[in-house]
């Protein structure tokens, strides 16, 4: 055991090569690691064995409705921004079993689902995500109705967090105060800086459990200079952002604009595809279902990710509750940036720009926030403000 370990929240200087142990590192401590790699034609998350699988050299182009790869001038590993995925997958898994019930006698036996969970390290966690990662702790380790299997998974998580040096046109996570540098919530935290040739990391240690890895990679204090240029980098990138959104008194005008014509000119385009909750790193909504196997001897209960844009989402007994487009994209923004606030304390939105590029008809969330701040006329509900998201 490393005895003279660095000093948490201090900042330390590492050379690229330096970095090469810290994936066996984590793997001897019981970790299975996952970051970023390439798969097909965008960087996604996935199990690394090592820090040649990063994307070093690529970087990747956003738009509403748009996303490609494209060759960087450097080496950078990190010289990107999210993607696809999210790393909500690794703790509020796509599918879970929640049991299984198999035939015995003439009776059946419940069998619980009783797995270890996984311990992973994700390596290459944005602010954002970090940010979004705390949003989902609040919703489903809840004071009063927790999720075990999140629970599970959350409870073995070591966090490298990487702070974005570069943007993209579809982030805008300033305005959801969630924007670089981390500053909490991280077991090690990574800036990178690349200069030519020079390649370089500020590392900073999180907890005791990244001082001990951190230790093991032999870092040199960073001076007044290094910590400077990794400031300018993040600064910077931070200062290019080209989207933004009114956040104050949001909740209140969504409420009072409830029948705002811009929900029909959003419907009019909208897909209720789904993309849109698929990519958020906070969207939780799920739904059951059961399968029987073809024999007859066995069954088993799954839980699986699902949208609200699904029009069986909001089915109760005499049918579906949201049966528009409209309805059905109004409860979606409604409840992230303002019912989200009455039940969990802050918006379900981080600004990381996934549903802006990810979304086929380009439907650009900060743009409708826009337009629904314009005046909308009469109110058609008698003047009073709607209660919250139907």
């Amino acid at each position: 055991m490393v005895t003279n370990l660095p000093a948490i929240g201090t900042q330390f200087l590492l050379d690229a090569a330096a970095l090469a142990p810290l994936i066996p590192s984590l793997e001897r401590r019981g970790y299975q690691v996952a970051g970023p790699t390439i798969r097909g034609a965008a960087i996604v998350y996935d199990t690394l064995h090592s820090l040649d699988e990063l994307p070093a050299g690529w970087t990747t182009e956003h738009e509403a409705g748009t996303y490609r790869l494209k060759k960087r001038a450097d080496d950078a590993w990190f010289g990107f921004t999210v993607g696809p995925d999210s790393w909500k997958r690794y703790l509020h898994p796509p599918e879970a079993r929640l049991f299984a019930a198999r035939r015995d006698g003439q009776s059946f036996q419940i069998v619980e689902e009783n797995a270890e969970a996984p311990r992973w390290a994700l390596v290459g966690v944005r602010s954002c995500e970090l940010a979004a990662i705390a949003i989902q702790d609040r919703v489903l380790l809840g004071e009063h109705y927790g999720d075990v299997i999140y629970e599970a998974r959350r409870r073995g998580l070591f966090l490298v967090a990487v702070n974005c040096t570069v943007n993209s046109p579809t982030c805008f996570c300033v305005s959801m105060h969630s924007a670089p540098p981390a500053e909490a919530g991280f077991d090690l935290a990574l800036t990178e800086l690349v200069e030519g040739p020079r390649h370089r990391f500020l590392a900073e240690a999180g907890s005791r459990q990244g001082a001990e890895v951190l230790a093991e990679l032999g870092p040199a204090e960073a001076t007044a200079t290094d910590r400077r240029e990794a400031e300018e980098a993040i600064k910077k990138a931070m200062g290019g952002l080209q989207r933004s959104m009114r956040t104050a008194g949001l909740r209140e005008m969504l409420y009072e604009h409830f029948e705002h014509p811009r929900w029909e000119d959003a419907a009019a385009r909208c897909l209720c595809c789904g993309n849109c909750t698929m990519v958020c790193p906070t969207c939780f909504c799920t739904t059951v279902e059961d399968r029987s196997a073809v024999d007859g001897n066995g069954a088993e209960r799954l839980r699986k990710w699902d949208s609200c844009f699904s029009e069986n989402f909001s089915y109760i007994h005499g049918g579906s509750v949201r049966m528009s487009a409209k309805s059905r994209y109004r409860q979606w923004l409604t409840h992230k940036l303002a019912a989200w606030v009455d039940q969990f304390g802050s918006a379900g939105c981080v600004g990381c720009g996934r549903c802006i590029t990810w979304c086929p008809a380009g439907i650009d969330l900060t743009k409708e926030v826009a337009a629904l701040w314009e005046p909308a006329g009469p109110p058609r509900n008698g003047g009073h403000p709607a209660p919250g998201p139907r």
